[in-house]
C-alpha cells in the first residue's frame, strides 16, 4: 500500500479524515490511500501547470513528439506493470487491460506523429475582397485543460483528452476517478519518468465529487468530463461561472442492428463483446440489439449457446471481473425486474446473476421499448434482444433514444450496412464488426444528445483542445482603400455594379 500527497510545499499534510482508500472490487483490500484534495490544492496543480506549460509551448512540434513518444516508450515498456495494477484496482482481466493500454499507445503515438499536419499554419484563399493579403490559420493551445476521468476503462478514456492536449501543446491536470485513483497516479508518474524536465506539466488531483467541483474552478483553459450526464450537468453548470468550455462524454444506449443476409456467427460474437466485455461497463458497449424477422430465432439460438459459457470472476479463466463501483449492482438488478415487468424474460441469467462479487450474463427478450432496460444506461453484462419487422423499424427504434453515443450495423454488403449507419444517430457506428470506430486513432469520438458534445481523438481530437487563430498579412497596398474614410464615393458605385454583375444574375 502506498499514500501520496499533492499539496503545496506550505501545506502540513493531510490529515486521517482527509484521505480515501483505493480498494481491489474483487478481495476489497486496500490498493493505496490518496488525498481527498481541497480547492487550495487543486489551485495550486493549475498555478504549477501553468507555468510548465510555458515551456511545453515554447518547443516546435517535433520536440514535443519526441517528448510524447518517450512517454509512449514508458508505457509499453511497462505494460505488464500497468495491465497487472487496472486488474487489481478496476478489476478487469489482465488480457483486457493489456488491450486497453495498447490501445493508448497507438493513440498517443498518433496524436504526437499529426499534430503539426493537423494544427500548424495553413494557407487560406483570401477571397476578391482581399486579394491583396495573405490569409493563414493555425491551432494555438488553450494553456491548461482539466480532466475528469472514468473508472471503466481508466487508461484509455482519460487519455483520449490528456494525450491530444498534450500533443496540441496544453498541460493537463488530471483528476480520476475515486475507484481507480492509483491508475491515475500510475500514468502521471511514468510521464514524470519519461519527461522529468516537464513533470509539472501533467499532474494529479485526487478525491471525489468536491474535488471535481474545485478543478471546474480553479481556472484550467478547459474541462474535459466522462460520466454520467447527471454529473455532467453539474460540471457545466460548475464550469460556466467562469465561462470555462466543456467537452462532455456523457455515456450511451448503444443499438446494434441485424438485418436478413448478415452473417450471424459474426453477429452474436460481436453482440456478446459489446455488451458484455468488461462485464458491460463500456459507455459504447451494445446494450440494446435489434433484429429482422427473418433471421431472429436462428440469431437468438446462436446468442444465447455463446452467452450461456460466460462467467465472471478475478481468476484465471474469467471473461469478466467484478463491478469496478459495487453500486452498480442496484442499477442492473432494478433495470432486471423493470424489464420483466415490463413483458420480458430472461432466456439467459436473470436476476439471480446479480452478484457483488460478479454479475453473469443476462439475454433479455421480449422487452418492451418503455423499460429503463431499454432506455436507460445500464452499464452490466446484459443485452436486450428484440424482433423487428425490417431494417427500417431497427433504425426508428435506434434513433428513438436519448443517448447517441455509438452503435454496430451487421447487414448483408459493406455498402449496404453503411447506408444504415448513415442514418443512425450517433457519434460513431461500425459496419460488420463492433467498437472498431474506438480503435482508429484518426477518427473522432464523440455523441450526440445525452451522450454528450464535443470530440476526442483524430483532428477533431487535437482541434478540441486549441482555439483558432486566423492572420492576414498585406501583401501590397491596392490603388483604393475600401476599408478607410477617405475612400472616393465612386469606388463604391463600381464595386456595387460588379457585385450585381457577378452575383446578381437570375
Amino acid at each position: 500500500m502506498t499514500t501520496v500527497d499533492h499539496s503545496p510545499p506550505s501545506s502540513t499534510g493531510h490529515a486521517d479524515d482527509t484521505s480515501f482508500d483505493s480498494l481491489d472490487p474483487a478481495t476489497q483490500e486496500v490498493v493505496a490511500t490518496f488525498p481527498i484534495d481541497d480547492e487550495v490544492v487543486v489551485r495550486y496543480a493549475v498555478e504549477r501547470a501553468r507555468l510548465a506549460s510555458a515551456w511545453w509551448r515554447s518547443l516546435d512540434y517535433q520536440g514535443r513528439s519526441r517528448h510524447l513518444n518517450a512517454y509512449a516508450g514508458e508505457i509499453a515498456r511497462r505494460i505488464d506493470e500497468l495491465a497487472d495494477l487496472i486488474h487489481r484496482e478496476n478489476g478487469k482481466p489482465k488480457a483486457d487491460a493489456v488491450l486497453e493500454i495498447s490501445l493508448v499507445i497507438d493513440h498517443l503515438t498518433w496524436a504526437a506523429r499529426n499534430a503539426k499536419r493537423v494544427l500548424g499554419p495553413k494557407n487560406i484563399f483570401p477571397g476578391l475582397l482581399a486579394l491583396n493579403n495573405s490569409a493563414t490559420v493555425e491551432y494555438q493551445p488553450l494553456g491548461v485543460i482539466g480532466v475528469i476521468g472514468p473508472w471503466n476503462y481508466p487508461v484509455f478514456t482519460p487519455m483520449g483528452s490528456i494525450a491530444y492536449s498534450l500533443a496540441a501543446g496544453n498541460a493537463v491536470v488530471f483528476k480520476p476517478s475515486e475507484y481507480t485513483p492509483a491508475i491515475g497516479k500510475w500514468l502521471v508518474d511514468a510521464w514524470a519518468t519519461a519527461v522529468p524536465e516537464g513533470r509539472d506539466l501533467f499532474t494529479l488531483v485526487t478525491g471525489f465529487g468536491e474535488t471535481g467541483a474545485a478543478l471546474c474552478r480553479s481556472g484550467v483553459d478547459k474541462l474535459a468530463f466522462t460520466g454520467s450526464a447527471r454529473t455532467g450537468r453539474k460540471v457545466m453548470a460548475a464550469c460556466a461561472e467562469n465561462l470555462v468550455p466543456v467537452l462532455m462524454e456523457c455515456g450511451g444506449k448503444d443499438a446494434m442492428i441485424i438485418e436478413d443476409g448478415a452473417d450471424l456467427e459474426a453477429a452474436a460474437d460481436a453482440a456478446l463483446w459489446g455488451g458484455m466485455s468488461n462485464g458491460g461497463q463500456t459507455c459504447i458497449g451494445t446494450e440494446r440489439v435489434y433484429v429482422t424477422e427473418g433471421i431472429y430465432d436462428r440469431f437468438l439460438a446462436l446468442l444465447t449457446e455463446r452467452a450461456r459459457p460466460l462467467r465472471p470472476g478475478s481468476g484465471e479463466g474469467a471473461d469478466w471481473g467484478p463491478p469496478t463501483m459495487p453500486s452498480q449492482t442496484d442499477v442492473i438488478a432494478r433495470h432486471l425486474a423493470d424489464a420483466v415487468e415490463h413483458g420480458g424474460r430472461a432466456v439467459v441469467g436473470g436476476a439471480d446473476s446479480v452478484e457483488t462479487a460478479g454479475v453473469g450474463p443476462t439475454i433479455l427478450v421480449g422487452v418492451s421499448e418503455d423499460s429503463k432496460a431499454v432506455t436507460e444506461e445500464t452499464f452490466g453484462p446484459t443485452l436486450t434482444v428484440a424482433k423487428v419487422r425490417n431494417a427500417e423499424e431497427a433504425i426508428e427504434l435506434t434513433n428513438a433514444s436519448e443517448y447517441g453515443l455509438g452503435g454496430a450495423v451487421f447487414a448483408r454488403s459493406r455498402i449496404r450496412g453503411i447506408e444504415l449507419a448513415r442514418r443512425m444517430r450517433s457519434g460513431m457506428t461500425s459496419v460488420n464488426s463492433v467498437l472498431t470506430f474506438a480503435f482508429v486513432p484518426g477518427l473522432p469520438f464523440g455523441g450526440v444528445g445525452e451522450s454528450g458534445f464535443g470530440r476526442i481523438h483524430g483532428p477533431d481530437g487535437l482541434r478540441e483542445f486549441t482555439r483558432a487563430h486566423a492572420i492576414t498579412a498585406q501583401r501590397f497596398a491596392l490603388p483604393v482603400n475600401m476599408t478607410s474614410f477617405d475612400r472616393p464615393k465612386a469606388a463604391t458605385e463600381v464595386m456595387s455594379r460588379a457585385l450585381k454583375l457577378l452575383h446578381g444574375r437570375k
